[in-house]
């Protein structure tokens, strides 16, 4: 518990109205509660929906990217309408706007995949699934990755949340997708599809975080968060966020690194970028001291790769 002051009103936690960013901002709710002593009445959860909530029947590569899910809880913060606001990374912009300071991370949760198949099926791995398997997917990433894998497959577009995905799956719209193990275990679906593990499908950047935002200049509200960031996540989420950015990708971009601490102490970072069919690729993996090695290891990757992969990336 700290000796940092009450707020003089309740802290007002910014987040999507989606059933998982909910439990996301109660989590963040619960951690500051914990840290500070609060009583529960002294913060506020501020529910909204992104744009990218609304927009259901096109890739966000279309219609705007990653800025579709933080658009507005950006504009809330920055009018001060809210004070912090909660994210899962994955779905925020590598590059932010200066008045944000991401503050804390809470402790990373099963950052891997899970595939999920049509009830009457009962595949557990990729190898299993039947020969055109239609894979319901709007991560060009997992779309990469399961067609280089089985070149077989049919990556089909599937946006929503959770529920809905699921709904698509139980109704046969597609036969299997894959979805966060992070985020079905929020949502208490802990027994829901089979973990793929990171050597069949290596993670998302910041697959399992979350963040939490404030206003740069709003130091009261940054060191009341700064109590709940866990210091192991944040920096092997950084050095995650360091590749992307100097891979310069977008939402169009398959792309995926993980980082791990190893039982020496040692950041592991893995890395694989991908053509859009998944055909071509480039991996590696680099220990991170400094930061500057995440940055170096996607110059390199970008080196190694075809150009099939190299112009969906912009570095």
């Amino acid at each position: 518990m700290t000796d940092l002051p009450t707020p003089a009103h309740p802290l007002r936690i910014g987040t999507r109205a989606s059933p998982l960013a909910l439990a996301q901002a109660n989590m963040a709710a619960a951690a500051l509660i914990a840290a500070h002593g609060l009583d529960p009445a002294a913060l506020r959860i501020v529910p909204m929906t992104a744009t990218g909530d609304r927009i259901q029947d096109r890739a966000l590569a279309e219609v705007g990217g990653k800025a579709l899910w933080t658009r507005e809880l950006d504009a809330a913060l920055d009018a001060g309408a809210i004070d912090i606001a909660v994210h899962s990374l994955k779905d925020v912009e590598t590059i932010r706007d200066p008045r944000f300071a991401l503050a804390a991370m809470l402790e990373r949760a099963d950052p891997r995949d899970r595939l999920v198949v049509r009830g009457d099926w009962t595949a557990t791995s990729l190898a299993d699934l039947p020969q055109g398997t239609r894979l319901g997917t709007s991560s060009p990433r997992r779309a990469a990755q399961v067609r280089r894998r089985r070149p077989d497959i049919v990556a089909t577009l599937l946006r929503g949340n959770v529920a809905t995905r699921l709904g698509k799956v139980a109704q046969g719209a597609v036969d299997a997708t894959l979805l966060a193990a992070a985020g079905l275990d929020r949502l208490g679906m802990y027994d829901v599809g089979t973990s793929l593990d990171a050597a069949t499908l290596l993670p998302a950047a910041s697959q399992g975080a979350i963040g939490i935002e404030c206003r740069a200049d709003d130091s009261a509200t940054r060191a009341l968060v700064a109590a709940v960031d866990h210091d192991a996540t944040h920096l092997a989420v950084a050095a995650e966020r360091a590749f992307l950015a100097a891979l310069g990708g977008d939402c169009r971009s398959p792309v995926a690194a993980h980082a791990c601490w190893l039982a020496d102490g040692g950041l592991r970072l893995d890395a694989e970028i991908f053509s859009a069919d998944g055909a071509e690729h480039a991996a590696g993996h680099v220990l991170v001291t400094d930061g500057s090695e995440a940055a170096a290891l996607a110059h390199r990757l970008l080196g190694a790769a075809r150009e099939s992969v190299r112009r969906l990336f912009a570095a």
